[in-house]
C-alpha cells in the first residue's frame, strides 16, 4: 500500500463541517494523518507520495451498509410469489440448489459490487460463511453475522450446536479492523422460543453481537399474534407447536424470550408500534432500517422517524439484491429520508456515522478523521456545489474510486 494525497472541491468528514476544496493525506498504513483544506501549509504534499485531484466530485467516508446478504448475489430475480412466506419458500429451494463454490463466487461477487457502490463497511447476515471468506479474502471490512435456524423446540440443542461449529470455523478470518462475527436466530418464524434464548445466552458468554430479522410482516405478526398467516400455516404443515406466549407483538416476543439489548441489531422493524418503540428505545437496540426492500415486500414503512426521536441508533441497509435488485445505499438514504422527514445530512449520517454505530464499527469507520482509517469514497457532484451533501441525495452522482484503508479496491472505468 502507497501513501495517497487526495483532494477535491469538498471533503465531507461527516462529524465535522463540510470542508470547501478540501483534501486529506493518508500514511502506507492507511490511516488519516491530516485532514483540511487543499492547501499544503494544511495539508502537506510529501515528495514521492501520489496525488490525485477529484474535479466536480466530493470525499467522503466509505459508506456503511447495515444489513446485507451478499451470498445471494446473483440468485434471482425470483419470480412473484403471492405472498411473503411463499417466497421466503422459494428463496431456500433456490439455495439448497447452490454450491459452495457458487456462494463464493457470489459473496465475492457482493462485495465487490457494494465497492463500486462506495460502501466499505457491510453487515450481513447469512448461513454459508462465504461473505466471510470473501472478506478476508479481498481485504474487506465487515460484521459478518452468521444464522441460525430451528423453529421447532426439539431442534433447539442441534441448532445450537451447529452454530457453535460455524462460528468455529469462521473465526480464522476474524480480525479488530477487518471481520468481524456475531450470529442471528434468523426471525420469530423460523426459530423457537428456547433456541432464542440459547443462542442469546451463549453470544453474550462469548461477547458477540446478535442481529435478527423482526417485526417484518404481516404474516410474522400474525403468527405470534394468534398463529394465523401464511407462516402459521407451515408451521401446522411441519407440527411445529405454537410459539407461546401468543398475543404479543414480535418485539414484545423476541424481549420475552432472549431480552432484548444494546447488542441486538433488529433488522426491518416496519410492525412496530409506539410501546415497541419505547421498548426498543428502554433496551438500546439498534436497527438496520431497509426502506426500499420493505416496500418490495409490499410491508410498508417502517415508523422511521418515531425511531430516530425516541434516540434509537439507525443503520440505513440495502437487504438483499432479491429484494431490490441493487445494492445503491444512496437511493435508500434518498428514500429513508423522505419517509422521515430529515435533512439531507441526517440521511447521510444514516449510511455513514450512525450506521457505523448501529453495528458497532464506529471506531474504524462512518466519519472523517485524522487517525482514522483511510476509507473514502469519492462521489461526482452533478450541481452546482454550493450544497454538496443535498446534492449527493438528490442527485444522479457517481462513484469514481473507492478506497478500504487508504487501499484503492474500485476505480470507475477499471472492470
Amino acid at each position: 500500500m502507497r501513501a495517497r494525497r487526495l483532494a477535491a472541491p469538498w471533503v465531507i468528514p461527516v462529524l465535522a463541517p463540510p470542508i470547501r476544496d478540501g483534501a486529506m493525506l493518508f500514511d502506507d498504513l492507511g490511516r488519516i494523518t491530516v485532514l483540511g483544506r487543499d492547501a499544503v501549509d494544511e495539508v502537506p504534499a510529501p515528495p514521492g507520495v501520489h496525488a490525485e485531484y477529484f474535479p466536480n466530485a466530493v470525499l467522503l467516508p466509505g459508506l456503511v451498509n447495515a444489513h446485507t446478504h451478499l451470498e445471494l448475489t446473483g440468485l434471482g430475480p425470483l419470480p412473484d410469489e403471492p405472498d411473503f412466506p411463499s417466497w421466503i419458500r422459494k428463496l431456500r429451494a433456490l439455495k439448497s440448489e447452490r454450491t459452495e463454490e457458487q456462494f463464493r463466487a457470489a459473496a465475492e461477487r457482493g462485495v465487490r459490487d457494494c465497492w463500486a457502490a462506495g460502501v466499505t463497511t457491510i453487515a450481513d447476515t447469512g448461513d454459508t460463511g462465504a461473505v466471510a471468506r470473501a472478506l478476508h479474502r479481498l481485504g474487506g471490512r465487515g460484521l459478518v453475522f452468521q444464522e441460525v435456524f430451528g423453529p421447532h423446540p426439539d431442534q433447539c440443542e442441534e441448532s445450537l450446536d451447529g452454530l457453535k461449529a460455524a462460528i468455529a470455523r469462521l473465526k480464522q478470518y476474524a480480525s479488530p479492523n477487518g471481520v468481524r462475527l456475531g450470529v442471528s436466530p434468523h426471525a420469530p418464524y423460523t426459530v423457537s422460543g428456547p433456541l432464542y434464548r440459547a443462542v442469546a445466552k451463549w453470544a453474550r458468554e462469548e461477547e458477540m453481537p446478535i442481529a435478527l430479522h423482526l417485526a417484518e410482516s404481516r404474516d410474522e405478526s400474525l403468527l405470534l399474534a394468534d398463529v394465523t398467516g401464511g407462516f402459521a400455516d407451515a408451521w401446522t404443515q411441519r407440527d411445529i407447536p405454537a410459539p407461546g406466549p401468543l398475543g404479543m407483538s414480535p418485539v414484545s416476543w423476541v424481549d420475552c424470550h432472549m431480552g432484548l439489548d444494546f447488542d441486538t441489531l433488529c433488522i426491518h422493524a416496519v410492525r412496530v408500534d409506539a410501546a415497541d418503540i419505547a421498548l426498543m428505545a428502554a433496551r438500546k437496540v439498534t436497527v438496520a432500517h431497509c426502506p426500499l426492500s420493505n416496500r418490495a415486500h409490499a410491508h410498508g414503512d417502517a415508523p422511521l422517524a418515531a425511531m430516530l426521536a425516541a434516540g434509537i441508533e439507525v443503520g440505513v441497509g440495502t437487504d438483499s439484491v432479491l429484494s431490490v435488485g441493487t445494492l445503491d445505499l444512496i437511493a435508500e438514504a434518498r428514500t429513508a429520508r423522505r419517509i422521515a422527514g430529515v435533512s439531507a445530512a441526517r440521511a447521510l449520517e444514516l449510511i455513514t456515522h450512525e450506521a457505523a454505530v448501529a453495528i458497532g464499527y464506529d471506531d474504524v469507520a462512518g466519519s472523517l478523521r485524522a487517525g482514522g482509517l483511510a476509507d473514502v469514497a469519492a462521489i461526482s457532484l452533478s450541481g452546482e456545489m454550493d450544497d454538496p451533501i443535498e446534492d449527493i441525495l438528490t442527485g444522479q452522482g457517481t462513484v469514481l474510486a473507492t478506497f478500504v484503508g487508504g487501499r484503492e479496491v474500485y476505480r470507475r472505468g477499471n472492470g
